[in-house]
């Protein structure tokens, strides 16, 4: 039997690729552990977004490397510097970039001798998430090639996955037992955009996983321009699909807007969440920005604190720019000086902490369903996920007191009684 351990970084895409590669691997031939000190082969599914994500995978190889184990290097760092890891790693058993995945069975099965090894295929996962919650990738790739991101070099051109196809997976993840989907994308929102006239599109699909029956559907990564009225009123007026809007702006700047070759003008954005508020006035929103982005102003950034307080997301994460070869910034002239973007990010971090404290303690006295996702033995609380927050550990918790024992994936009803800055308290309605 021969053990195989799998550490997966980066983003919750990335996570169901592993969870495909993990599922290759014949359960009377293979046995997978979480410890890296058993296992015989290690695969590392790498990040290569950013400058952090690429420090933390080539940190995370070597330390895999130093357990003795045969280690095969994937993911978005093999494909985006292959030749170099080649070259730099040579200990690696094998480097397997994206486009090449294809042969991953046939490199595993020359490492450990086994043959058999099944393909990656999006129906077989073995999902890695609480039994209750998984995610549900409907595309691949993107076509908005922003100037600052390396997404499109690494994961190429967008590309909805078969309708059908999703409707499968999602009806075998409810059988297994799934309460939650999150669906996930480069760009969920123009999902069927390259089918034959543009149908079925998100809102066809959202309709038919609905009738599946999850107890909550949630959508990430909406690109802002493309959402429609459709899709905020489907939203708005769904029992199953979260009330959640998870829209990345990047800037408040038009000028650097237009730089970074985003779709949509600042008032644009602007009067977007103002819509989304109008038509789904519980909508929770969580938003991410960008500091330091080549040419930004002290101007540029009182522009973005200006839209902090105008919008009042719930959830904001600031980014400081990252600097990557083969993206269009990456030559711009006026780099700002790392120092500069975050002492940027520290400040619009600090103006959206007062945000966020304002918007948790309007929460105050509100009651919301959700599902128990554990207990904290610090606090001696359980936690909840609701409608307020994602499954990624981004947006905070719910932490509650109940009188009675709770399990995991139970649906509760909890009353908010206090807040934090990025938590919500509360207790378990009993009545």
């Amino acid at each position: 039997m021969i053990r195989v351990g799998l550490v997966s970084l980066g983003c919750a895409k990335n996570l169901v690729d592993s969870e495909m590669i993990l599922a290759m691997f014949p359960r009377d031939r293979f046995a997978l552990v979480s410890d890296p000190s058993h296992a015989d082969l290690i695969i590392v599914n790498t990040c290569g977004f950013i400058e952090s994500a690429k420090k933390e995978s080539i940190d995370t190889i070597f330390e895999m490397l130093s357990y003795g184990a045969k280690v095969v290097i994937v993911g978005c760092l093999a494909e985006r510097y292959l030749d170099d890891l080649k070259s730099e790693i040579p200990e690696a058993g094998a480097i397997v970039p994206i486009r090449d995945y294809s042969e991953l069975p046939a490199v595993l099965s020359s490492l450990t001798g086994v043959e058999g090894i099944l393909p990656m295929n999006p129906l077989r996962r073995v999902v890695s998430t609480k039994p209750y919650t998984a995610y549900l990738r409907i595309s691949e790739g993107c076509n908005n090639f922003c100037a600052f991101c390396a997404i499109p070099l690494i994961r190429g051109r967008f590309k909805s996955r078969p309708y059908e196809e999703i409707l499968e997976e999602a009806r075998s993840l409810f059988a297994s037992g799934v309460k939650e989907i999150s669906l996930i994308s480069q760009d969920t929102t123009i999902y069927g955009i390259d089918f034959p006239g543009r149908k079925p599109n998100i809102c066809d699909l959202l309709r038919a996983l609905e009738a599946i029956g999850f107890y909550s559907i949630r959508l990430l990564y909406l690109y802002p321009s493309e959402i429609s009225d459709e899709l905020i009123d489907l939203i708005a007026s769904s029992k199953v699909i979260a009330h959640y809007f998870d829209v990345p702006v990047q800037t408040a700047s038009d000028h650097l807007l237009k730089a970074m070759r985003r779709h949509a003008g600042a008032k644009a954005t602007i009067d977007l969440f103002a819509r989304i508020k109008e038509k789904c006035p519980d909508a929770i929103l969580r938003t991410t920005l960008i500091a330091g982005f080549p040419g930004e102003t002290e101007e540029d950034q009182k522009e973005a604190l200006e839209l902090l307080e105008t919008v009042e997301f719930d959830h904001m994460g600031c980014f400081v720019y990252s600097r990557e070869e083969g993206t269009a910034s990456y030559d711009y002239p006026d780099q700002v000086k790392e120092e500069v973007a975050k002492k940027r990010r520290d400040a619009l971090m600090k103006a959206q902490a007062k945000i966020s404290y304002r918007k948790a303690k309007s929460q105050v006295g509100k009651v919301f369903e959700g599902l128990v996702t554990g207990f904290d033995k610090g606090k001696g609380k359980y936690m909840l996920r609701c409608v307020w927050n994602a499954p990624d550990d981004i947006d905070g918790n719910v932490y509650f007191s109940s009188p009675r024992c709770l399990k995991e994936g139970e649906i509760v009803r909890v009353r908010i009684v206090d807040a934090l800055v990025y938590d919500l308290l509360g207790e378990l309605v009993t009545d």
